[in-house]
């Protein structure tokens, strides 16, 4: 199962490249991966049959993940498990296979979507096999992010990305609500192993709270009143994604969810109230407005709201044979809906529209599609002998025995289900008229036949096979009772005292029993509602109610929006030196409490350490004055670097070199930086807005140096163990295979604590250009194409500024080829011929330089970090030389893209150890004797610093991008316009 999981997401990486190549038959390709996984379902089954006789024949994978908080990579595959598996990977299959003439022709997007589509795939696959409750979560929220993905596809529309954006807020705010559940139900019961928490039957209040909130994540998942809104709103994404998401999987995690835990908790307080209540509601109110709909995917999208609140109901109930009539429901309706939608992509792609005032007499033209789509639907109304039908003639005798005992819930649950079945059959009826019924026109004669291009035969292929599959299972149900018994019959709650369930229950004939006309009549009932409703110009009627939950969710976003801009009035003033005066004054008073209640320190100081800090330190605090009194910004700026060169000295001088390195670099970027944001800022301080409230100033900032300075001298006595960073160089050298203890600390010991801090680096490179660069990121610096063959010294030819941009100089331009790119671009007044040729020469070697501080900082002084700053030093002093015709000339690529390449680097190093059953980030080390070199070593964790080091020199670039060249580039177009600055 884990190297399933690990195929589905080295294969999604792989399909945007696949994509580019062979076009929209990478998706048949990419089919193959969720069939694997269904073959190897298939092939488990008697171990999975096996296993609901003895658990331990249960097919189970586990690698501990956090043991110090009993978690672990746990998967199992019990009957619950591998049959929804079993539908998640086998429609998937069909779904991509049906992706490759779904998108024929079509170019934008379409390597993203394969990507995520089967990503989506892998996460449900991953989502129905954990045994853990926390992995759980993690793949549940990674479904709701892959499908704001899915949904938002067509993403120019703003329907699309409406409708994303509203998926994601409900069903995430619901796994919000679950997680605090899950942390609930794990502490009590000591252990997040489902299978350990089902096994022991928790209870108590603690419990019951858990359980509400695990059904508010299951509920909003799976479009239950009040979350509902969702998924019609939905239907803006691709055919094959509602067929897939909203029909077959996404939808259906929810329900796995209450069907994993009715078993244990359909007696509990809160349970049978909640899914039974609002699954009745959901089942009438999605059958309703399913009849008034004239969109062929909006009838299908409200028809599964109304299915899935029967699912709610059937399998909340909880009682053995509600369980297995529910799983076979399950099964039924991840064929038909799936088929239903593939059929509905069909017409909409031949026909180009969906609305059934438009479409007439398509079932003569295309009688294999109406054929699949009349089984479907008669699988849906539950019509013999499709698998439909003996699920729901088992679902009503399941009802109909508890309502004879007398119990108020099965008295309820039966009279819904009857009701919901009767509009099921009503809107079905309105689906097959609307899709391929000859229809009237307003006088009352028939309408032309619509023209019906053949689809591909391939088109057909999945929404045939899927329609027919419930005609193939209906046959087969006794066969159906046999795999799904064992689980089914273990739903006895505790206190449950109905009777034990009966082998072959699920079949297509139980004689003359209440139940069979029961179905019977409700599908006639139907049949006689839906000419009924047209009659009555129920379809055509206005809303029915003056606020729908839609429209609660509006009024939540507008107030969200109202509040915030209230709120940002408030506090953003649009004041530097208030909001950094609110920083001081509440970290003031927050530590001056904290000193006060925490009694007398016992304060432990030196007058100095090294005689060095006799000459540092003065210095460093003269310049601080200095600072305070400076006039001009740039002279404060250099004024204050004075400290930060100060402590280089001092790291220096205390046997901290690597310290030294990385602090004189950081300060020297940070001055660049400085110098780039105030080339557009007045010179001289007050120069537009003078300074004003000098004396609170002052005291604010005394009190907070006075502050700083007693918090390091109570710290320095307020140590009451050993640090564990004493154990730190013989763990760099016993387990990093280090002698430079800072750099394998960074990179191996703590190496958690550095992927967090490349993610600050990311997100601040890409907030700073995002500032920058307002309409857009494109990157017009790294335009370097490739050249026709020719001599080597001509392969490489300068960028020319264009009224458009940056391009390269081809063979055909007049103008001679440049060593400096500067030349004819920077005024001669600003350009300096020493200056440039100098950098020039050093450029290459100060990247050498750079790479071997890289390499060689697992022993000695360097490490990706300081490597990367070097050579962000070099890009920096091609900027100062020729502008930004250099910087684009040195680093011809994007820096997003290097940016991403650390971060995943960074991350690879971390995960790849799992699937060799270690830690993540564990470390191994190769060792060599290489004739003349001698002995050499090589740990994986230089994997991880190589990604620090992209990472630091995709966000030197990203700098230089935004505050230098797009800022310069800005600054003439505005002067070109006559804009003075």
């Amino acid at each position: 199962m884990l190297t399933l999981l690990a195929v589905f997401a080295v294969a999604s990486l792989l399909l945007p490249l696949l994509v580019s190549w062979i076009g929209a038959r990478a998706f048949a390709v990419a089919a193959l991966v969720p069939a694997a996984a269904f073959v190897h379902l298939v092939v488990l089954t008697p171990q999975v049959l096996a296993g609901s006789a003895d658990p331990a024949f249960v097919p189970r994978e586990s690698i501990d993940w956090i043991p110090q908080l009993g978690l672990s990579l746990s998967f199992r595959l019990d009957e619950l498990s591998w049959l929804l598996a079993l539908i998640v990977t086998g429609v998937g299959a069909l779904v991509l296979l049906y992706c490759r003439w779904y998108f024929r022709g079509s170019k934008e997007g379409i390597g993203q979507f394969a990507a995520v589509l089967l990503a989506f795939a892998g996460a449900m696959y991953g989502l129905v096999t954990t045994d853990d409750l926390v992995l759980l979560v993690m793949f549940w929220e990674l479904t709701s992010i892959l499908s704001y993905l899915l949904i938002g596809h067509y993403h120019r529309r703003g329907a699309s990305r409406r409708a994303a954006l509203q998926a994601l807020l409900v069903t995430t705010l619901g796994g919000l609500a679950m997680f605090i559940g899950v942390v609930f139900l794990a502490v009590d019961a000591g252990t997040s192993s489902m299978s350990r928490i089902l096994a022991s039957a928790p209870t108590g209040p603690l419990v019951d709270a858990a359980i509400v909130l695990l059904l508010v994540g299951a509920l909003s998942k799976s479009a239950i009143f009040p979350f509902h809104f969702w998924l019609p709103g939905a239907m803006a994404a691709p055919t094959p994604v509602s067929a897939y998401l909203h029909a077959a999987a996404m939808v259906k995690a929810g329900i796995y969810l209450i069907a994993r835990f009715a078993p244990v908790f359909a007696l509990s307080g809160p349970w049978r109230p909640i899914t039974i209540a609002l699954g009745v509601f959901t089942m009438l109110l999605g059958g309703v407005q399913a009849l008034r709909e004239t969109d062929l995917k909006r009838i299908l999208a409200f028809g599964t709201v109304s299915q899935l609140g029967f699912f709610t109901v059937v399998l909340g109930y909880g009682t053995p044979d509600a369980m297995l009539a529910g799983l076979a429901l399950v099964i039924s309706h991840a064929l038909f809906k799936s088929s239903l939608f593939l059929i509905v992509g069909v017409i909409d792609r031949q026909l180009s529209t969906r609305d059934v005032t438009e479409i007439s007499g398509v079932g003569r033209r295309a009688p294999l599609l109406a054929i699949s789509g009349f089984i479907a639907v008669g699988s849906m109304m539950g019509i013999p002998p499709t698998i439909g039908f003996a699920a729901k003639e088992s679902t009503l005798a399941a009802l109909f025995d508890e309502s004879q005992r007398g119990s108020p819930w099965g008295i309820v649950a039966l009279v819904g289900v009857i009701l919901g079945s009767i509009l099921t059959a009503a809107y079905g009826a309105r689906f097959l008229w609307g899709a391929f019924w000859r229809k009237k026109d307003a006088a009352g004669a028939f309408m032309p036949d619509t023209e019906w291009p053949s689809p591909p035969f391939g088109f057909l292929v999945s929404p045939v096979i899927l329609a027919f599959g419930t005609l193939v299972l209906g046959p087969l149900a006794s066969a159906v009772t046999v795999v799904l018994y064992g689980y089914a019959d273990d739903a006895t709650a505790p206190g449950y005292d109905g009777s034990p369930l009966e082998p072959g229950y699920l079949a297509l004939w139980h004689g003359l029993a209440p139940a069979l006309f029961l179905s019977l009549g409700a599908v006639l009932l139907g049949l006689v509602l839906f000419p009924l409703t047209r009659r009555l110009g129920w379809d055509r009627r206005p809303r029915l109610l003056p606020f729908t939950a839609q429209d609660a969710y509006y009024l939540a976003m507008r107030s969200v929006d109202r509040l915030s801009v209230f709120t940002t009035s408030l506090t953003q003033r649009g004041s530097l030196p208030v909001y950094v005066g609110t920083i001081f004054v509440v970290v003031i008073a927050a530590e001056a409490t904290a000193l006060i209640a925490g009694g007398p320190a016992n304060a432990q100081l030196s007058a100095w350490h090294t005689p060095v800090q006799l000459v540092v330190a003065p210095i460093m605090i003269f310049a601080g004055l200095l600072a305070i009194r400076a006039r001009k910004r740039y002279t404060g700026v250099v004024l204050v670097s004075v400290t930060g060169l100060g402590m280089v000295v001092l790291f220096g001088t205390s046997g901290a070199p690597d310290l030294a390195l990385t602090q004189i670099l950081v300060e020297t970027v940070t001055l660049v930086t400085f110098a780039l944001v105030l080339r557009r800022l007045p010179a001289r301080m007050g120069e537009h807005n003078a300074s004003v409230g000098r004396v609170p100033r002052a005291i604010l900032g005394i009190a907070a140096g006075v502050m700083m300075a007693l918090l390091a001298i109570v710290a320095t006595g307020s140590r009451v163990a050993d640090p564990i960073s004493e154990a730190f160089p013989k763990l760099a050298y016993e387990l990093g295979h280090g002698k430079n203890v800072v750099n394998v600390a960074l990179v191996d010991l703590r190496g958690w604590d550095t992927m967090g801090e490349l993610s600050v680096l990311v997100l601040a490179a890409t907030g700073v250009a995002s500032l920058v660069f307002v309409t857009h990121r494109a990157d017009r610096l790294s335009a370097t194409r490739a050249l026709p063959e020719g001599p080597r010294q001509s392969r490489r030819r300068p960028l020319v500024e264009t009224t458009e941009g940056v391009r390269v100089q081809t063979a055909g331009d007049t103008a001679p080829r440049a060593w400096l790119v500067a030349g004819g671009n920077v005024k001669p007044e600003n350009r300096s011929i020493l200056l440039e040729v100098i950098v020039r020469i050093l450029f290459h070697t100060i990247i050498v330089v750079s790479i071997y501080l890289l390499f060689a900082g697992h022993n000695a002084p360097g490490g990706g970090f300081a490597g990367g700053l070097v050579a962000g030093m070099a890009l920096v002093m091609r900027y100062i030389a020729g502008g930004r015709w250099e910087l684009g000339a040195a680093a011809p690529t994007d820096a997003g893209r290097l940016l991403g390449a650390g971060l995943i680097l960074a991350v690879g190093s971390a995960v790849v150890p799992l699937f060799f059953g270690l830690a993540p980030l564990s470390s191994a080390v190769w060792e060599a004797e290489i004739p003349v070199v001698g002995h050499i070593e090589f740990v994986s964790s230089t994997f991880f610093d190589i990604g620090v080091y992209l990472v630091v020199i995709g966000l030197v670039l990203d700098v230089l991008r935004s505050l230098g060249a797009e800022v310069d580039r800005q600054t003439l177009e505005m002067r070109a316009r006559g804009v003075d600055i």
